[in-house]
């Protein structure tokens, strides 16, 4: 319960509440989408990154899909 009043007070005092209603988070969301997105794209983890790995399991399927 204390953390649940501490989230509540912390989300009631961003501003927009009246006029954007839950709307108004939406920046937030839209940041943090775009630290995700650089993050699978410039971090890596060994020798990859997240797109290095989609990238080669989608060509294996299309040299799969070819082959057969």
């Amino acid at each position: 319960m204390l953390v649940s009043g501490r989230v509540r007070r912390l989300l009631r005092r961003v501003p927009g509440r009246q006029r954007f209603g839950a709307y108004r988070f939406l920046p937030f969301f839209f940041l943090l989408g775009g630290a995700m997105e650089w993050v699978m794209i410039h971090v890596r983890v060994g020798k990859e990154t997240f797109y290095d790995v989609y990238r080669r399991k989608r060509s294996e399927r299309q040299y799969k899909a070819d082959g057969q």
